[in-house]
């Protein structure tokens, strides 16, 4: 039983290891990731490039998946596009397999590891945030190896049982019926952890041990290609349309994969023993049974590598297949999963945050930003409407304007709740400290988003009283409030490309906001002083004056919740 806890606690130890070191290398170097990989995605083969590279660096398909998600819904990279980088991140994932058997079996890498928790520790104590994520990614790298090497000692050695053993052996023992066993229990333990790296590991141990010959081994490793999608597709299944059409292109293209390599299994095995022995010099793992008694023999070592080997050349070959297919698999996932009917529905939903932000929470926060640059749009959309309602003379139009603003205001409600709590789930997670400062200027942004929906339904509210009163305003009026809302959309456009500058890492100032604020608070001052001079004079009607100033106010007000945005952002995103 104490080994049975001890296997889990190593296996709990290398996962927790991965983690950390992903999450390490991401705070590093996350910004310039996100920078790589919208310069690098011009052609399919320069995605498949850079989501080999990427992924190859920060040792996570998972966190490499959702920065493609994200770009699709920025329209900074089509679907297909992101199909190539995806492509290329299966490839990428392989490095794993390779680090494992080199370093885990061969150089038994666990005899640094603890000295090199020494020096992540020191590195961790830095008062400089780089040198803290270089610490997170040794100590990361260092429990990923201890955790190996545990549950390598702590896995039983079924040839002191022979019973055991005939019993796994007879498993093996069906033909192509056993490969297929096989491959269904590398499908569901990827499910079960949750990791085709930490399944890649317990299958090197098991092909180490002797438990299992090479062929079947071969076998669980596409049953891990498999689990990997079923994974994502859980993830994307509370997404929106673009993250299930990423998830199901992984899906389309792992699927074909080991159908192609269960079609032609023995000879794609035959192909990966004669590379592994012409490349290393090695016996043939592929006509090994049960051959390997120690992973340090000659046996033992073409067999890791044989199976790192199959792993890579698997991913590659599918790759140079459907690589010149990538525009037909976008094609095919957008008639699978189909984009909602109602367009005028479908912009009020969340548009780019499409998975939870616990699997990367470094990247994650680029979603979260593009979410707020849409709301920001959002939120113009609604001012562009209550111009709209100010010269709307017909009640039945004004009427449906009115509902328009309600409802964006609804909107607001629910777009700021959404990103809330997208961002209390990044919050909780490890993070760095240029990250939380951004994290909470993003809170404050989204409550003044939030308040400049409440402006625009409260302006339809004033007009509507107007209505009631059968109050109308003149020509010179009307032309004085288009002027302060034309005033005010300005301002939203200046916020925006603020927010988008901050986004890009550009922002440098923001005396452009204060401009546009100021110019909002000088028409508003001078067309009170000729309010109050026209009511002197008996000119105007008090009551109609009274609606006119309220609604120049609350676009003043308005203003002010602009201008909040942008020194939020200057004390969040500028580097100084």
């Amino acid at each position: 039983m104490l080994q049975l806890f001890t296997l889990l606690g190593a296996l709990g130890m290398f996962l927790y290891g991965m983690n950390l070191m992903s999450s390490g290398l991401q705070k590093a170097a996350g910004e310039r990731l996100r920078s790589f990989l919208s310069a690098m995605t011009s052609n399919p083969f320069k995605g498949v490039m850079t989501g080999l590279g990427i992924t190859s660096i920060i040792q996570s398909s998972s966190a490499t998946t959702v920065m493609v998600v994200s770009f699709v819904n920025a329209g900074l990279l089509t679907l297909t596009q992101a199909i190539g980088v995806i492509m290329g991140a299966n490839i990428g994932t392989t490095v794993t397999a390779w680090m494992v058997s080199w370093l885990g079996f061969k150089a038994d890498i666990s005899v640094l590891a603890v000295p090199m928790m020494l020096l992540g520790f020191l590195f961790s104590n830095s008062k400089k945030n780089k040198r803290k994520n270089i610490g997170e990614l040794i100590v990361g790298f260092s429990l990923l190896f201890l955790g190996l090497s545990f549950m390598k000692d702590s896995v039983p050695d079924l040839r002191q049982t022979p019973e055991v053993l005939e019993f796994v052996a007879a498993w093996s023992s069906h033909g192509f019926g056993s490969v297929l066993l096989f491959l269904v229990f590398g499908t569901v333990l990827t499910l079960i952890l949750q990791s085709s790296s930490a399944t890649m590991a317990i299958t090197l141990i098991m092909l180490s041990m002797g438990w299992i010959p090479f062929d079947m081994a071969c076998a669980m490793v596409l049953g891990e290609n498999i689990g990997t999608t079923i994974t994502a597709n859980i993830a994307a299944s509370v997404g929106n349309t673009q993250a299930k059409r990423a998830a199901m292109s992984h899906t389309i293209f792992n699927l074909f994969g080991v159908v192609w390599a269960l079609i032609f299994y023995r000879p794609f095995l035959s192909i990966v023993g004669y590379i592994t022995e012409h490349l290393f010099g090695l016996p043939n793992p592929a006509g090994q049974g049960f051959a390997v008694s120690d992973s340090a023999s000659p046996e033992g070592t073409a067999a890791l590598y044989g199976l790192s080997m199959l792993h890579t050349l698997f991913n590659v070959t599918n790759t140079l297949i459907l690589v010149w297919f990538t525009k037909w698999i976008g094609e095919a996932v957008c008639k699978i999963i189909r984009a909602h009917k109602n367009q005028e529905k479908e912009i009020f939903k969340l548009k780019y945050i499409s998975a939870g932000p616990l699997a990367t929470p470094e990247l994650s926060v680029e979603q979260a930003f593009d979410e707020i640059i849409h709301f920001a749009q959002i939120s113009k959309n609604g001012t562009i409407y209550t111009k709209e309602a100010i010269n709307e003379t017909d009640a039945d139009k004004f009427e449906a304007l009115r509902e328009k603003l309600v409802k964006y205001e609804e909107i607001s409600d629910r777009i700021e709740y959404e990103i809330a709590a997208f961002l209390n789930g990044l919050s909780a997670e490890e993070i760095s400290e240029s990250t939380s400062l951004k994290v909470k200027a993003m809170y404050k942004i989204i409550g003044e988003l939030e308040s400049l929906g409440d402006s625009g339904e409260a302006i339809s509210r004033i007009l509507s009283r107007k209505n009631i009163h059968k109050k109308s305003f003149d020509a010179e009026t009307i032309k004085n409030l288009n002027t302060m809302v034309d005033a005010v959309l300005a301002a939203y456009d200046t916020m925006i490309e603020n927010l988008m500058a901050a986004h890009k890492g550009e922002l440098a100032n923001i005396t452009n906001a204060y401009n546009a604020e100021e110019r909002i608070n000088t028409l508003r001052n001078n067309f009170r002083d000729a309010v109050i001079e026209d009511m002197d004079n008996g000119s105007k009607n008090y009551q109609t004056m009274v609606y006119y100033m309220d609604i120049m106010n609350a676009y003043e007000r308005m203003g002010d919740f602009m201008i909040n945005i942008s020194q939020d952002l200057e004390r969040g995103f500028i580097h100084k």
